[in-house]
């Protein structure tokens, strides 16, 4: 099998079609993608990965990752600590008061940039033989009799036998398939930082504010990730990041302490809106889902960067088994068949971490809630280690 370089691979495109048709086309090359791009492509399949960015680049993210998707990274060829990722194994919580709540994890996790950790995946998919192109706007996807025809900002047409939806929390596609989500305004927005801060190398801080929560974990290097999530108040408005953290996130001292002490690598932050954390559909017009693009992953679930990758890995393996791809022509009921296995591995792994995530995120925001739940949740050691189980999975 012939693979080629992102350049040879372009010059291949003719003026509408380019000339392959490949196994999988997977549009969006964030963990998930990545990850499914790796296993495919490692398994002698064709896939061809289509990213609109350009590698590497920020991300908004917590950048922590449970350790629980640790062994499956270095199965297949990638070792955080190569890359001086932090190892994190305590957790501190601090209520909209300031108050401080400490756990251990009992799993652990590490702290690496996606800015890193991307960049270093992609290089491991294109090693393995996938096909990718940077720099490359997916507009549309159509299914065409038994292949898929997946149009680019450009004006070329890519075709396969399957594809994968792998492009984040939304996009332009999302309302090309008419995604019920994207019909809501959810006022969720979310801002990330890179900071320099004497701060516990070993611990996750998770701190309240009315509205939202902030957290800070140690990456590579001597950075910090900063990143908050918040649900704007649509009676107050402020021009800034700047103006909603001094106005809002610094009522939780904790928070404000941290600031008054990060020296920012970077003045301005990365920054997304309209966040939805709204239920969707793992299957779109037979498009796979995974990701961000394929269900509700709340940040209080345990951690979505693991489950993005963990849900990319149940994905490929399901298509692999399948023999889908084996067939040179895939008839509905394959394609049904196949949907159905995934959806029933996804729900089997996700679904009771994601309501237990679901529930504790109910409580956050509100800020005598939060202090009354967190204090009654600290006292009863068993409830907190329970929760703590519950919202993280086995290791993969």
């Amino acid at each position: 099998m012939i693979h080629y370089a992102e350049e040879e691979l372009k010059s291949k495109i003719g003026n509408t079609f380019s000339p392959d048709i490949f196994d999988v086309i997977i549009v969006g090359g964030g963990l998930a993608g990545l990850t499914a791009a790796i296993l495919l492509s490692k398994n002698d399949k064709k896939i061809l990965l289509l990213e609109k960015k350009e590698y590497p680049f920020h991300k908004v993210c917590g950048e922590y990752i449970s350790n629980e998707i640790l062994p499956f990274l270095q199965s297949i060829g990638f070792d955080p600590f190569f890359y001086d990722a932090a190892k994190i194994s305590k957790l501190r919580i601090s209520t909209p008061a300031g108050k401080n709540i400490y756990a251990g994890l009992d799993l652990g996790g590490f702290g690496l940039s996606r800015f890193v950790l991307d960049t270093a995946l992609y290089e491991l998919a294109k090693k393995n033989g996938a096909d990718i192109l940077t720099k490359t706007k997916v507009t549309d996807i159509h299914l065409r009799n038994d292949h898929f025809e997946v149009e680019t900002k450009d004006g070329m047409k890519h075709r396969a036998k399957l594809v994968i939806g792998s492009y984040g929390k939304r996009d332009v596609l999302d309302k090309k398939l008419h995604r019920h989500f994207v019909q809501t305004h959810t006022g969720y927005m979310g801002i990330k930082y890179h900071v320099k801060l004497n701060y516990p190398v070993d611990e996750v801080g998770l701190d309240n504010f009315e509205n939202g929560y902030c957290g800070i974990v140690k990456i590579e290097d001597d950075k910090y990730n900063l990143c908050y999530l918040y649900k704007r108040n649509l009676k107050v408005q402020f021009k800034n990041p700047h103006e909603l953290e001094e106005n809002v996130l610094f009522k939780n001292p904790v928070i404000k302490n941290i600031f008054s002490q990060a020296n920012f690598i970077s003045e301005e932050p990365e920054a997304i809106n309209e966040i939805s954390f709204a239920p969707k559909k793992l299957i779109e017009e037979h498009i796979l889902m995974c990701g961000d693009s394929a269900g509700l992953i709340t940040p209080l679930c345990g951690n979505g960067m693991s489950m993005a990758i963990h849900a990319a890995k149940l994905l490929s393996e399901n298509i692999l088994e399948s023999g889908i791809l084996e067939k040179k022509i895939i008839s509905i009921e394959n394609r049904k068949q196949l949907e159905e296995e995934y959806k029933h591995a996804w729900k089997k792994h996700f679904s009771n971490r994601l309501f237990w995530g679901r529930t504790i995120q109910s409580f956050f925001g509100n800020p005598t809630l939060t202090g009354f739940a967190l204090n009654s949740i600290h006292a009863l050691r068993p409830l907190e280690s329970f929760l703590i189980r519950k919202t993280h999975g086995q290791v993969v």
